[in-house]
């Protein structure tokens, strides 16, 4: 390898994410990759969390949050930690309204409450 080639450290969904390639991140996720799996101190959410965040600002567009709704809908754990910390915890420090409103909702709805009937 020349030594100013980098080696991309990515797995293939991790690269989606960090793309903001959906198609991609969908397919892969759809195929079978393991929705919750770290690559870099991050789980695919805290990724997407930093990823949409980061376009915000360097873009100067209104946030998104399309990569953490299709990772919550493929059943991402929120609540997974990396060093002591949650994709809730980066969302909130980066700022992530919208991502921290849809984690707050991905939880109510999941909690065990939500399944019971009353009658």
């Amino acid at each position: 390898m020349d030594a100013l080639e980098i080696e991309n450290p990515w797995t293939p969904a991790h690269q989606a994410v960090e793309s903001s390639d959906r198609t991609t991140l969908t397919r892969i996720l759809d195929e079978g990759a393991d929705v919750d799996e770290v690559c870099c101190q991050m789980t695919l959410l805290m990724h997407a969390i930093e990823t949409e965040a980061d376009v915000a600002t360097q873009s100067g567009e209104p946030i998104d949050s399309a990569l953490t709704a299709i990772l919550l809908a493929y059943g991402a754990d929120p609540h997974l930690a990396v060093n002591g910390e949650a994709a809730y915890d980066w969302a909130r420090s980066l700022g992530h309204d919208m991502a921290t409103r849809l984690l707050d909702r991905f939880t109510t709805l999941h909690s065990p409450a939500a399944g019971t009937e009353t009658n």
